[in-house]
């Protein structure tokens, strides 16, 4: 981090993200000492915390990466199958992640399955508002031109669905690791995007 941070110093995006760093480190109700930027960035990944600037900071420095070959997306192996079938079937694709937009591309764009950026029609990320908050989801199907009832969300995460949930989207909790007992929430369960129908 410190050494992306020093040598992107003048880069306006990042000078930006870490504009954005200092305001979410000043709304903060018990922040740590803003002793540097980068230390403020181990403390916001070491609470797990959802920041805005973070991970725009990481869509670049993980940008960075991808471009040398570093790292590589990957999905499980029914992803792809079903994102060319439901393309097939002319259903839109769009991911809501925590991730920036622009990991989520790099993701998709480097799979072992190849690009799989064209099934995608949107991305969505903390711009658009939490994950666990339903004015996100109503935003999203708004910038989709949908209405949320015809759309359906899948995650892994309760909270979210239960937030799409009460926006009036479908949803269903994909739960991958064998033998899991999912969480109660009256979400329909997959363990696989094949189960769905489609």
């Amino acid at each position: 981090m410190q050494e992306f941070l020093e040598r992107h110093a003048a880069d306006p995006d990042v000078e930006a993200d870490i504009a954005l760093l200092r305001a979410e480190h000043a709304a903060e109700t018990s922040p740590p000492p803003m002793a540097s930027v980068a230390a403020y960035v181990r403390w916001l990944i070491d609470h797990d915390r959802k920041s805005t600037g973070l991970k725009s900071l990481q869509g670049k420095i993980w940008e960075e990466g991808y471009r040398a070959g570093d790292l590589r997306g990957e999905v499980y192996p029914d992803v792809p199958p079903a994102l060319a079938r439901w393309r097939e079937q002319g259903k839109e694709i769009a991911i809501f992640s925590s991730g920036s937009v622009q990991a989520q591309r790099n993701l998709f764009a480097t799979t072992p399955a190849g690009d799989l950026t064209r099934f995608i029609r949107a991305y969505f990320d903390t711009t658009t508002g939490p994950k666990t908050a339903v004015h996100s989801y109503r935003t999203i199907a708004a910038a989709l031109q949908r209405s949320p009832s015809e759309m359906l969300f899948l995650s892994d995460v309760g909270a979210e669905l239960d937030a799409a949930l009460a926006a009036g989207m479908q949803t269903a909790l994909c739960v991958r690791a064998p033998g899991s007992t999912p969480p109660p929430g009256g979400h329909q369960v997959i363990h696989a995007f094949d189960q769905l129908p489609g």
